[in-house]
């Protein structure tokens, strides 16, 4: 019982991860796509003002996934790692450096710093994502067992491939979609649209990659599309299917308020899903939950320290979130004002 109590814990802050983390992921796609210094100097302003004060706070939900995995399940982590551990590797370098860039771009004064510390950030927000997603694929088609070998087919493999290009799609929706609503709240009324079309892009691109998904994994992950095409699992998936096509709606309407919430659902929804498909297996299917759990007392602990720091750390991040989302945070100076205007705007 405390063992499925804490797998749960574990899917759920991935889904926390996906949401939070996937939106700052989102932001650096579209940082990448912006253009050239000139066309891409309003969305870049809106995403570092936008991102500033909550991307450090958001890896605190990765971070509390691999503790959980590592005490709870250590047999699910020793296979994940010994398997994953090239795409692991090169996620981790992509946090790295997407942190420095984006921490480094703002204050540095010459251009050509500025450039490559962009680089830097955006590129890594669009990988980081895929090796992450390609992990989760590698998992969901039985590719990782116990005492399974590093291997490029681990990960490279078309279920990867769909999962971390999906990854990516839904990370780019979740931004476009929080950023419509920063746009407004900054003022900056041309960046609405800019990003409403995004949003819009992107979730067609969800849609498509999700459609080709169903005939791969079929073949090639067949107990987790089972566990997607029947019962709660697919309860759920249709309901992150109903939230995405309300956010779209609430896009369409300008309401992009309640389409951040609703667009937090789907992606939500389908990480769920994902962990219902699997269910009772964390590696499909080799390793069920009562079989990776660690030591009863070691879990018991881990449920009382879970405990705790949701009651410690969790209003704390609702807080923050809450204020962020208000433009609490941090005001616009004069400078970012005027840094801001787009070519040809008066005083």
């Amino acid at each position: 019982m405390t063992a499925d109590l804490i797998a749960w814990v574990m899917v759920l802050a991935i889904a926390a991860y996906a949401c939070a983390g996937g939106t700052d992921y989102g932001a650096g796609f579209w940082d990448l796509t912006a253009g050239g210094a000139e066309r891409g100097k309003r969305p870049r302003w809106l995403i570092d003002h936008a991102m500033a004060p909550v991307w450090e706070a958001n890896n605190v939900w990765l971070i509390f996934v691999f503790i959980v995995m590592w005490t709870g399940f250590p047999t699910m982590f020793q296979a994940v790692f010994s398997a994953m551990w090239l795409p692991m590797a090169l996620a981790a370098v992509g946090l790295v450096l997407r942190g420095a860039g984006f921490a480094l771009r703002k204050p540095t004064r010459r251009l050509a710093q500025r450039r490559i510390y962009g680089a830097m950030f955006a590129v890594s927000s669009l990988l980081t994502p895929f090796f992450l997603g390609a992990v989760l694929g590698g998992i969901a088609s039985g590719r990782v067992k116990v005492g399974t070998t590093a291997s490029a087919d681990a990960w490279a493999n078309g279920t990867s491939v769909l999962v971390g290009l999906l990854a990516i799609a839904a990370t780019a929706f979740l931004g476009a979609v929080f950023l419509c609503s920063d746009a407004r709240r900054f003022g900056a009324a041309d960046l609405v649209d800019y990003f409403r079309l995004r949003a819009l892009l992107a979730f067609c691109a969800v849609i498509v990659l999700a459609l080709i998904a169903l005939p791969v994994t079929h073949d090639d992950a067949r107990y987790a599309w089972e566990g997607l095409t029947s019962g709660w699992g697919l309860l759920l998936v249709l309901l992150a299917a109903i939230c995405g096509l309300a956010t779209v709606l609430l896009l369409l309407r300008r309401s992009y308020g309640w389409s951040r919430y609703t667009s937090v659902a789907s992606v939500a929804l389908t990480v769920g899903a994902w962990g219902l498909a699997q269910k009772p297996y964390l590696l499909p299917t080799s390793l069920t939950v009562a079989e990776a759990a660690g030591a009863p007392h070691t879990l018991s602990w881990l449920a009382i320290v879970t405990g705790i720091a949701i009651v410690l750390v969790g209003p704390a991040l609702v807080l923050l979130y809450r204020l962020d989302t208000m433009g609490e945070l941090e005001e616009l100076t004069d400078a970012d004002t005027q840094a801001a205007r787009a070519p040809g705007d008066s005083l």
